[in-house]
Parts: C-alpha cells; sequence; structure tokens
C-alpha cells in the first residue's frame, strides 16, 4: 500500500506498450515489507529527458528503462556502469542518475563459442556486447541488415525482437534458445515452442524478465531479490 512515506520506482516505456514488471516488482517489494512502489511511466521518446528529470525531481529511488528508451537514456545520466550503448536500469542517488543494463542477467555463467542474436534494438545491444566480452562469436540479424537469420551453427540464439506468433528461426536439439519476447497474458511465444518441441536448453522471456528484474532490485535496495516470489508473480494468473 502507497503511503505518506513511499518512495517509488518508475517503468520509463512507450505508453502503448505493456509490462509484467509492475506486478512482478511490487509483489518483491510487498515480500520484504519495503515501503516501496513500482510504477509505469509511459513518456514519448521526445519527452524522454522530462521524464529523467521528473525522476530526480519527484525523489524516485530508480527506474527500469525499456522500449523505445534504452539507447537515448544512456546520455541522459550522470554515471554509467560499464561500456554500454544501452541502460535499463536508473539508480537514483544525491540527485544524480547512475545507469546500468541487467538486459543480460539470463545468461547466468554461460560462455558459448558461437551465438547468433536477432534484433536490434537496445536488448539486442546489450547481448551482443556481453556475448562478446565472454569470448563468444557472435553474429547478428535485423531486417534492417542481414535477413533471414541464420542460426544453425551456433551454439546459442538470442531472439530480440518483439515478434511473439511468427517463427523467425528453426531451434535444433542441443542449442541454447533465450527467447526476450513474452505473452503478458499467458501462453508460450512461438519461438518458445518451438525450441521445447526441439529438445533445447529455453530460457524464455518470463525468465528473462525475472533475471533482469532481480538484478535491478538489487540495485535499487542493495537487498538479495526474493527471486522465487518475483518467478510466482509473473508465472501466475493476474
Amino acid at each position: 500500500m502507497i503511503g505518506g512515506t513511499t518512495q517509488l520506482v518508475g517503468l520509463l516505456r512507450d505508453p502503448k506498450v505493456g509490462s509484467l514488471s509492475p506486478r512482478m516488482q511490487n509483489a518483491a517489494f510487498a515480500a520484504l515489507a519495503l515501503d516501496l512502489a513500482y510504477v509505469p511511466l509511459g513518456v514519448a521518446p521526445e519527452r524522454l529527458e522530462d521524464g529523467v528529470r521528473g525522476l530526480v525531481a519527484f525523489g524516485f529511488a530508480g527506474a527500469n528503462v525499456t522500449t523505445p528508451h534504452k539507447r537515448a537514456v544512456v546520455a541522459l545520466c550522470d554515471e554509467v556502469e560499464g561500456d554500454v550503448e544501452s541502460v535499463n536500469t536508473l539508480v537514483i542517488r544525491d540527485g544524480r542518475v547512475l545507469g546500468s543494463s541487467t538486459d543480460t542477467a539470463a545468461l547466468g555463467g554461460r560462455r558459448p563459442a558461437s551465438a547468433a542474436v536477432i534484433g536490434a534494438g537496445g536488448a539486442a545491444t546489450a547481448w551482443v556486447a556481453e556475448l562478446e566480452a565472454r569470448g563468444a562469436a557472435v553474429e547478428v540479424f535485423s531486417r534492417k541488415g542481414e535477413w533471414p537469420p541464420r542460426t544453425n551453427r551456433v551454439e546459442l540464439v538470442v531472439h530480440a525482437t518483439p515478434v511473439k506468433d511468427e517463427q523467425l528461426f528453426e531451434p535444433l536439439e542441443g542449442q541454447i534458445v533465450i527467447d526476450l519476447a513474452y505473452h503478458a497474458e499467458g501462453g508460450e511465444t512461438s519461438h518458445a515452442a518451438a525450441a521445447r518441441a526441439a529438445g533445447c536448453e529455453l530460457v524464455d522471456g518470463l525468465d528473462v524478465l525475472v533475471a533482469q528484474g532481480a538484478a535491478s532490485f538489487e540495485r535499487w535496495t542493495g537487498l538479495p531479490a526474493p527471486v522465487d516470489v518475483m518467478r510466482a508473480a509473473v508465472r501466475s494468473p493476474a
């Protein structure tokens, strides 16, 4: 419940895009009895700078950043963690905006020798950078460049487009498939279903959401995230 001392955490997003992050993060705050509340904040690209200034002005603890703002917000941070081209997490501390990316948290300790990343947005950029930093040979596919995707030669495939019901590549047995897309109302995406049927190691969009959300939670609070609570919140019916 929001009270007079509640501090807010926001989600800077396209006004038309929905998300399960508020349900997940508010469940996590409640589980640890934290006086925090997570609120979606629709902001148009041309008003993003105003939106970030508003976070500081209203004393927000921080925010997540999602489509289409992940790249543009980098220039609005006072400090950025690492050499990143996109940011999905903001921490507000002493009036300063500290940016970082938790987009690739679902990769865990994996170090594939080869990978394909499908997509051209901020999340795709983060995945390419992290995979290359771990020594993977990365091929990038997008409709703005090389298309269609060729994924039969790689160990790991990251699907980082919003496409949910059209299959853009054919998963192969033994591959690791990380699918960033998810259906907020439940049910598998076409890529998750195909990967599961093929016998792949699957990290679906809800797993990705929980992993990056837990890493963001820990940046805002300094506490271990209640991952089981967060996972239950996104996988249970509303």
